[in-house]
């Protein structure tokens, strides 16, 4: 198996093994799919990913066949991996494994010190990937499909965190800087009331070191000091 980057010439393989994966994966309508390849693989988002120099679209390939992709972000020092579609023909031959490797092993080189996986909730066989991996279960978050939100579990490497202190209006809470999302100027960092992060209150944007507490309906969450802003394609609202 050879991997390759993604070129600007793989929107057409991207979308067909989306199409492939999610056909076998999920017991969505097959409305429901194309309009989710389109929101997260259409032409100009496609382009958009390949000129982002935090995402990675890694192709897999069976003498010269794409079988497999994997997309993947940096965040900080944290790589998560948001998909790793294998076309159903191809699946139990260990590509999905080989794919998985070579995407840690690149996310690591990048300076990714922990690896995320992200996987809906409801794909059985793509839980017990991630789980057959070494990661374990931390939380679920939410996945936005064609206008429908959906719940997706979150999987890490390991339950360590980097627990930091902070005090708003004399109250103490606690940031962890392992848990965080990508905004549009830097990284919002999940806030939490205790240390054993076991309720929610908000993010801390890493732009400016504010505290934000508040999500609008379509899920876009806003830093008012500077601007720094959260796409909605995934988030976890379940403090909200």
């Amino acid at each position: 198996m050879e991997v390759r980057e993604a070129t600007a010439d793989d929107g057409p393989t991207i979308r067909s093994l989306a199409l492939r994966s999610m056909e076998a994966s999920y017991s969505l309508s097959p409305s429901t799919i194309e309009g989710a390849i389109r929101q997260w693989y259409g032409v100009d988002k496609f382009a958009e990913k390949l000129e982002d120099d935090e995402v990675q679209l890694l192709i897999a390939e069976e003498d010269g066949e794409p079988v497999a992709f994997s997309e993947s972000v940096l965040v900080d020092s944290r790589g998560d991996i948001h998909w790793l579609h294998v076309a159903a023909m191809y699946r139990g031959q260990g590509i999905g494994h080989a794919l998985y490797e070579e995407t840690r092993q690149r996310l690591e080189d990048a300076g990714a010190e922990t690896i995320r996986g992200l996987v809906l909730a409801d794909n059985t066989e793509g839980n017990r990937f991630w789980e057959k991996r070494g990661l374990t279960k931390v939380g679920e978050g939410s996945v936005e499909i064609d206008g429908t939100a959906f719940i997706e579990n979150i999987y890490v490497d390991h339950e360590g965190s980097e627990i930091q202190p902070i005090v708003v209006d004399d109250r103490e809470l606690y940031v962890d800087r392992s848990d965080s999302d990508r905004g549009s100027k830097g990284a919002f960092y999940t806030v939490y009331t205790e240390e054993d992060r076991e309720n929610k209150y908000g993010y801390y944007c890493g732009s400016c070191e504010s505290l934000v507490t508040s999500m609008d309906s379509m899920g876009r969450l806003e830093c008012d000091s500077c601007g720094n802003q959260l796409k909605p394609t995934r988030w976890d609202a379940a403090y909200m």
